[in-house]
Order: C-alpha cells, then sequence, then structure tokens
C-alpha cells in the first residue's frame, strides 16, 4: 500500500498530468493517421523526454501507447483502413457499420471498448503483474506457434459461403510474409534479386492495398454522381444511448481478459489480440454469418482486446525487464537514457516508476475517452465530404503514409499493386481479409514451428503435445477447423430431415 501511495503521489503534480494528457492526444492523432502507430509516434516524442523526470517521460510515453491503440480505429471505421496494424480486424465489421449507416454506433462502440480494454488492463497490471509474468514465461515456441495456428483457424470462415476460399486466401498471405530474408538461414527467400524487398513486404503498405485502395478502386466502379441514391445517403452520427453501449460489456471483459494474456506474452502483441478475439466471438456466436456485414460485436471484441494489451504489454517490461512489443522496447529506451535498469530491482530501487505507470494507465484511459468523443466529432465530419473529394483525399493520405512509414518508394508501389490485388480478390470474391491473417500471423507461426522442431529434435509430435497448454491449443484449433468443414453437411442433413 505504501508503494501505491508513492505513484499516486508521483502522479499527482502538473508536470505529470501534463505530460500524459498531451501523450494522450498525440498517440490518438497518430493513431489516426495511416502509416503513423504507436510505436513511431513514441519513438518521435521521445527525444522530447531527456529533460523529464524518468517517471514522467515513461507517463508521458504511455500516454502515446493507450492513445494510439484506440485512435487507429477511427480510420478503420471511416475510410476501411486501419491507422493501426491492431485495428485491422475491426474494419471488417467497424467499416461496414459504416456504410450501413450506423457510423455513431460503430465510433462509439469502439471509443467505449477501448476505455474499457485499457481500463481492464491497468487492473490486471496491479493485481496479476507477477502471476503473468509467470505466464508468459510458460510460453515457449510450441505455444507461440500453436497460438498463431490459433488465430490462422479463422481463415476458415472467412470464405463465407466457400471455407476453401478463405483457406487458399489464407495460405497466399502467409507465403507474402516470407518473401525476404529467412529469419534462420539469412538468405534471402523469393525475392527475385530485387534488393528492394530483402527486408519482405512491409505489413502498414500491404494493408492500406488490401483494405483502402482497394476499396475505393470498387467504389469508383461503381460510382454515378447523378445517383440520387448516392446523393442523399445519410448516416447516424450521434451518439447512442449508454444502453446500447453497455450491452457489450460480456464482450469486452472477455476480449480484454484475452489481451491481458497475450499482451503479457514477448512478441505476441495487440495485433494477434484483436485477431484472436474476433475470431473467438465470431465462433462462439449463434450468427457467425452476420460477421464482416457490421456486427457491432465485431468492434468491440478487437478494441478492447488490443487496448488491454497496454497493460500487459507493461507486465514483462517492469517485472522482467524485456520488452514485449517494439512500443515497450521504446520505453525501455527511455528508463535505459535516465539510467534506470528496469527488472524486479525497479520496484525496490525505484517504486515510484511502476507504481506510477500503474495509476498513470488510469488516467490516461479516462483522458483518452475525452479525447476520443473531441476527436470523433472531427473525424465525422469526413462523412459529409463529396465522395470524388474523399477518394482522392484516402488515395493521398494511404500513399503518404506508405511511405513515410520507412522512407522507401517501393513501399508505396507495393500498396499500389495490393490495391489492384485486392479490388482483383474481391470480384472473384475471395476474403482479402483472409490474406492479411495470414501475413500477420505467418511469420510467427513459421518462425516458432522452426525453434520448435529445433527443441524438439525434429519431432512434430511433440510439438504439438510439449504441455498442457500445447494440448488446449491443439484442441482448440481442430475444433476450429472442423466445425466449419461441417457445417455444409450439417445444413443438407437438416434439409433431408425436413422434407
Amino acid at each position: 500500500m505504501e508503494n501505491f501511495l508513492i505513484g499516486i503521489n508521483a502522479l499527482c503534480s502538473f508536470d505529470a498530468l501534463l505530460a500524459i494528457g498531451a501523450g494522450v492526444i498525440w498517440g490518438t492523432v497518430g493513431g489516426m493517421i495511416p502509416g503513423i502507430n504507436g510505436t513511431i509516434a513514441m519513438a518521435l516524442l521521445l527525444p522530447f523526454t531527456w529533460g523529464m523526470e524518468p517517471h514522467v517521460a515513461v507517463m508521458m510515453l504511455g500516454g502515446v501507447y493507450c492513445g494510439a491503440e484506440y485512435g487507429g480505429s477511427i480510420p478503420a471505421i471511416l475510410i476501411g483502413t486501419p491507422g493501426t496494424n491492431a485495428a485491422a480486424a475491426t474494419v471488417f465489421d467497424g467499416y461496414e457499420m459504416h456504410k450501413k449507416g450506423e457510423t455513431g454506433l460503430a465510433l462509439y462502440l469502439s471509443l467505449y471498448s477501448s476505455v474499457f480494454g485499457g481500463l481492464f488492463g491497468a487492473i490486471a497490471l496491479i493485481f496479476l503483474a507477477i502471476p503473468l509474468a509467470k505466464i508468459a514465461l510458460a510460453f515457449g515456441p510450441a505455444e507461440y506457434f500453436l497460438l498463431a495456428l490459433t488465430g490462422l483457424s479463422l481463415i476458415c470462415s472467412l470464405g463465407e459461403d466457400n471455407i476453401f476460399k478463405g483457406i487458399w486466401a489464407g495460405l497466399f498471405g502467409i507465403l507474402l510474409s516470407t518473401v525476404g530474408f529467412d529469419p534462420f538461414a539469412g538468405s534471402p527467400r523469393f525475392t527475385f534479386g530485387l534488393d528492394d524487398i530483402s527486408d519482405g513486404f512491409e505489413m502498414v503498405a500491404l494493408m492500406m492495398g488490401l483494405f483502402a485502395i482497394s476499396e475505393v478502386f470498387r467504389q469508383i466502379q461503381s460510382f454515378d454522381i447523378h445517383d440520387p441514391q448516392i446523393q442523399a445517403q445519410k448516416s447516424d452520427t450521434s451518439m447512442p444511448k449508454w444502453s446500447a453501449l453497455h450491452k457489450f460489456y460480456k464482450v469486452n471483459i472477455i476480449s480484454s481478459i484475452m489481451g491481458v494474456i497475450i499482451g503479457a506474452m514477448p512478441g505476441a502483441g495487440a495485433t494477434v489480440a484483436s485477431f484472436l478475439s474476433y475470431s473467438w466471438f465470431k465462433k462462439s456466436s449463434k450468427d457467425p454469418d452476420s460477421f464482416g456485414k457490421g456486427n457491432p460485436t465485431g468492434v468491440a471484441a478487437p478494441e478492447a482486446a488490443n487496448n488491454a494489451v497496454t497493460g500487459g504489454a507493461m507486465v514483462p517490461l517492469l517485472a522482467l525487464g524485456i520488452p514485449g512489443s517494439n512500443s515497450t522496447a521504446i520505453m525501455l529506451g527511455a528508463l535505459m537514457i535516465h539510467n534506470v535498469k528496469p527488472g524486479p530491482m525497479l520496484f525496490i530501487d525505484h517504486p515510484e516508476i511502476p507504481y506510477g505507470i500503474f495509476s498513470s494507465m488510469f488516467v490516461a484511459n479516462i483522458f483518452m475517452f475525452f479525447v476520443g468523443v473531441a476527436c470523433i466529432k472531427f473525424a465525422i465530419r469526413l462523412t459529409s465530404i463529396s465522395k470524388p473529394a474523399l477518394f482522392a483525399g484516402i488515395l493521398t493520405l494511404v500513399f503518404t503514409g506508405a511511405y513515410a512509414f520507412n522512407s522507401e518508394a517501393v513501399d508505396v508501389l507495393v500498396a499500389f499493386l495490393c490495391g489492384i490485388l485486392g479490388f482483383a480478390m474481391r470480384r472473384a470474391k475471395l476474403p482479402h481479409a483472409a490474406t492479411v491473417l495470414g501475413f500477420v500471423l505467418g511469420f510467427i507461426m513459421e518462425a516458432n514451428l522452426r525453434r520448435a522442431l529445433i527443441l524438439t529434435k525434429g519431432n512434430y509430435w511433440n510439438v504439438f503435445t510439449n504441455s498442457s497448454i500445447t494440448l488446449a491449443l491443439t484442441l482448440i484449433v481442430l475444433i476450429s477447423i472442423f466445425l466449419p468443414l461441417l457445417k455444409p453437411l450439417r445444413k443438407k442433413f437438416v434439409v433431408s430431415k425436413t422434407y
């Protein structure tokens, strides 16, 4: 209790509160801009923390982290382009809700779920830091491989009426993730001698191409400026009643638990958490076909999960001195700049830092609610812009973001080519979302499978039966794969029984 009072005392200063508020605003704006994710927003702010007290500097970066994870959902809903990688799963239903005219519900539900997940993660950080660190240490390469495989099993249900289309699209995404240097041999793969792609395709450019550019191409193809229905199309941008948001509290609780646990695992991150949460609720829904067509649960689940990750990701950093993600690596850098070494001794030598972070996560998420409301009101004005101007604005934003991420012209070309590819996949009714999922989880799955095989001396059976965790995950994967395959057979059985 004494240490918590030290943390609250460190928080209750003008400098600390100003730093947290500025961090949340900067993070939210950075998350809203495709190509400027939370890690880049934190890196840009890092030099300005030099003259600050160590605990104030980390509190500010924590505010950026929280704000960025939420900010990415706003462009995901309004223009179908995730501002951050973790918001990719929000596109599936958030953008569909916007197209159905439910813009206000989608945006405010995203904010509500993000704040819920962030506060849940902060509470978990206070009471479960040490137990979560033990869970994280129980995950080895085999467990990480099966965790990624669990997320990939979602591709079986992304193909809607034809699950094999989802599988093929997912496998194509995995193939794209193998382009670049082999993580173990160090030799280039599938680069065809092109040095520009020797590091592989950039995730930001690929997602913006498949999601945003392909959608712009699709709308341009069907757009008719003289169509009175298009001109008269209006969206409900009002803030929904509290009851309309609060009814998703069960979704938020389960998603937050998943986000905290996955966040505590070094290397997993918010993107994996959001996809796994989305996958879980789609598979457990009584109406899975409604996902991808504007189901609000498809917005609440990934947003609660990816914001709960912010609390979980602090666990390995503070308790073990291991950064679990790129964002927490920036925080580690900020601490080292001030000659502070994270780890178990941090709680004894500098209690104002870990306990100050615990307290600041609450304040950052409360700030995030008010910043989010202001940003939503500003962003909603985008919906009143004429379609041609909106198309031009999106393409400018996407190509600028693709270049700004690495300052590489090849990323602009990748985004454009992925836009054409995504448009062709839409025409062929191939789920481009499955390709993105395969690309995101492909590297995690491959790298950890190869590590697990090295540890088990090439024994595949031992990989799947390595521990009780791998057995449980294997069971989940098998159920996830075979249930969609049995669905057509079940329908035929019901029809034959009826007649």
